[in-house]
């Protein structure tokens, strides 16, 4: 699992190598290592897991601020949560 800052977000979570359930797994994993008020971007592929992380994530308490492909036409997402 890669946790390491980048951009303006307190956390990094690349889960591109992953299939579900697995992605979700992870990214939880990750969130209950952090405080409230933590944020952490979540690059993701298209698919089950654009489909199924964010609405995990806000299933459990927690707020997406963004969500945006990598660039334009990307299969490649970036997520960033705030941990409630």
């Amino acid at each position: 699992m890669n946790a390491t800052p980048q951009t303006e977000s307190d956390r990094f979570l690349d889960i591109t190598a992953d299939v579900c359930p697995l992605t979700f797994v992870k990214t939880k994993l990750l969130i209950e290592t952090m405080a409230a008020g933590e944020t952490v971007e979540v690059r993701l592929n298209d698919g089950e897991p654009l489909k199924n992380v964010p609405r995990s994530v806000e299933e459990h308490g927690h707020a997406i601020l963004s969500l945006a492909p990598e660039t334009d036409g990307s299969d490649v997402w970036r997520l960033v949560l705030r941990k409630s």
